[in-house]
């Protein structure tokens, strides 16, 4: 409906500012989830420990908790900004979200054009994640889920795992020549307890064997697959982000129109 400036907002502006606030209240709920996420993993592993704290840094944790605050202040500035009607609040937030678009833009077509790059990194990442894997609980959880989730092993074929000192034939241990329990295609014994063990000497099998006992793919290979299999699902929630993103930016836009000057 037509507006006057002169008599602040209309019904339908009302409308989106209360929109707005619900969304922003919404969106700071899950950025303070975040931001406790991140908290009781940083403090459940002890990373603000003596021996620990030089390294805090790389720990992943300190990504969901640094992405919790920002979301958090973000979202509560829209919010606050929206209820007391203050300008400068709202072309703060209008900014950003108009930065954060701007970037998930940049980010989508450096990725497209990047392809074969970024599965050459995911690669590497994933046998320095294998060789890794018993020192750093991180790598480690993060490893156990991918191969469990998608019944693969190794980046591109279990015999990876020979990289790992651990699980190397060279190892003086009980795990040389094994893979992780994860990797196998049956880890629970008797169907209920969970077999660590069951993995042991599998690279010393030959594949018709072994393919009984582990899964033998690469995860490379099933995160392709994965990613090629819900492309659709994935396709809508990106948009819908994004959606999202470009609707709250142009009500933020229209909101700030009939204000005059912040206050």
């Amino acid at each position: 409906p037509p507006r006057d400036p002169r008599y602040g907002y209309s019904f339908m502006d009302y409308f989106l500012k209360y929109f707005l606030i619900i969304c922003n209240l919404l969106f700071t709920v899950l950025g303070l989830l975040l931001l406790a996420l991140g908290v009781w993993g940083l403090i459940s592993k002890e990373s603000f420990a003596q021996e620990k704290i030089s390294s805090i840094g790389t720990d992943p944790m300190l990504v969901v908790l640094s992405v919790g605050f920002l979301l958090t202040v973000l979202c509560l500035s829209g919010c606050v900004g929206a209820l007391r009607e203050n300008r400068c609040l709202l072309k703060l937030f209008s900014a950003t979200v108009l930065v954060l678009i701007t970037a998930q833009v940049i980010i989508a077509i450096v990725a497209h054009t990047l392809q074969d790059q970024i599965e050459s990194n995911l690669r590497s990442g994933m046998l320095v994640a294998i060789a890794r894997y018993q020192d750093d609980l991180d790598l480690r959880f993060i490893t156990d889920e991918i191969q469990s989730n998608l019944q693969c092993c190794g980046a591109d074929n279990y015999r990876d795992w020979e990289i790992n000192i651990y699980y190397n034939c060279s190892a003086p241990g009980v795990l040389a020549c094994g893979v992780p329990a994860t990797c196998c295609v049956d880890p629970l014994e008797n169907g209920t307890v969970w077999n660590s063990q069951c993995g042991v000497g599998a690279q010393l099998l030959d594949e018709f064997t072994a393919q009984s006992v582990i899964f033998l793919g690469g995860c490379l290979g099933e995160i392709s697959r994965w990613i090629k299999q819900h492309e659709g699902l994935i396709g809508i929630i990106v948009t819908v982000v994004f959606g999202v993103q470009i609707l709250i930016l142009f009500i933020t836009i229209r909101l700030l129109e009939p204000m005059c000057s912040c206050y």
